[in-house]
This record gives structure tokens, sequence and C-alpha cells, in this order.
């Protein structure tokens, strides 16, 4: 069990590998998450179009504009 309350199950839309890090789109209802991780992870993890994920997000500042 994770201690982060914000999880949102999703589907992977695409996975772009570069030399150390990887941007993964996570497909949440009609939104869209995208996420930074390395891409030793993303490799591991064997991310591809379609894997259902759930995007874990832990922040220390949210930012609101109107």
């Amino acid at each position: 069990m994770l201690s982060a309350r914000n999880q949102f199950k999703g589907t992977v839309k695409s996975v772009k590998l570069g030399n150390v890090a990887a941007e993964v789109i996570i497909s949440v209802g009609s939104l869209e998450v995208v996420s930074m991780i390395t891409r030793t992870s993303a490799e591991q993890l064997n991310l591809k179009p379609g894997d259902p994920v759930t995007a874990v997000i832990k922040s220390t500042e949210v930012l609101i504009d109107k």
C-alpha cells in the first residue's frame, strides 16, 4: 500500500525513450498525465501503449489558475 492518496487508474498512451529518461503519457478518463521517469524504470516496467497503469502523484505543491 502506498501513502500517496492521489492515485489515478489509466492506460499508457505513449512511451518515448531517451538516453536517460522516458516520457510516459497516461490517459486518465478525458485527461492526460505526463510523467518523466528513468529509462531504466520504463524498461523494467516494460511499459507499452495500451498497458493499464496507476499514476501515483505525490507533490508538495499544486498550483491553481483561474
